[in-house]
């Protein structure tokens, strides 16, 4: 099958004042569909930079990066802002719940960015907060939940669009080692029902629990193992 996305030669510079730091250094990999994988390096490796490239939230100095044979490494902000409301799932590692927002309401929330609320959709929100466990806690808000069911509202935010892959940034990081099991247990095993996972990491026994490890350090990628 043809890679979900691949990576060209990707180069990153950041200029700061007179001088500029280089965060990616020609990097190159391919995500074929259905893989978990998992993104490590210590910290300023160019991890998060190379994730924020893959979730079209930056763009590259260098280089060129497909969502499938679509090159988006020159694209408009209106049509990543698109891409990324419609063709990939986020999960951060503080959540990024709306306080606000009722559990429902904060799984809708990318529907609201891609113009699809209607009763379809308002239906499968109640079928994800079941998924993740959360049926009984739909009109709570964030600040009544524990942090794993708030991780778990955010799991379920990022497959409402029913997105090509997603992108999770240290999904436990703030979790206790029991809840993190759970998580990862949940990501596990929408990973086994074909969801292409992508995650950043810097704990080696998270990472055992995918299926493809690729480490970077000073901007590139120094190994690339298959579980």
């Amino acid at each position: 099958m043809p890679p979900i996305l691949e990576a060209h030669d990707l180069t990153k510079r950041f200029e700061l004042g007179e001088s500029s730091v280089e965060a990616l250094k020609g990097v190159s990999l391919a995500v074929q569909p259905g893989e978990f994988v998992a993104l490590m390096g210590p910290s300023g490796s160019g991890k998060s930079t190379l994730l924020n490239l893959l979730g079209c939230l930056d763009r590259p100095t260098a280089g060129r990066f497909q969502l499938g044979d679509v090159d988006v490494s020159t694209m408009s902000d209106d049509k990543l802002a698109e891409i990324r409301a419609t063709r990939i799932g986020f999960i951060f590692q503080s959540y990024n719940l709306l306080p606000a927002l009722t559990v429902v309401e904060n799984i809708q929330v990318p529907l609201y960015y891609s113009h699809r609320i209607n009763s379809a959709t308002n239906k499968r929100c109640l079928e994800l907060a079941e998924m993740v466990g959360l049926s009984t806690r739909l009109k709570h808000r964030p600040t009544q939940l524990s942090g794993g069911q708030q991780q778990r509202v955010a799991i379920a935010r990022s497959l409402v669009n029913d997105p090509e892959f997603i992108l999770a940034d240290e999904p436990t990081g703030n979790l206790d080692s029991a809840t993190s099991n759970e998580i990862l247990d949940l990501l596990q095993n929408l990973n086994r029902q074909g969801r292409t996972i992508i995650m950043v990491t810097h704990e080696p026994d998270v990472a055992a629990r995918t299926k493809r490890s690729i480490v970077l350090r000073d901007g590139q990628i120094v190994t690339d193992e298959r579980h």
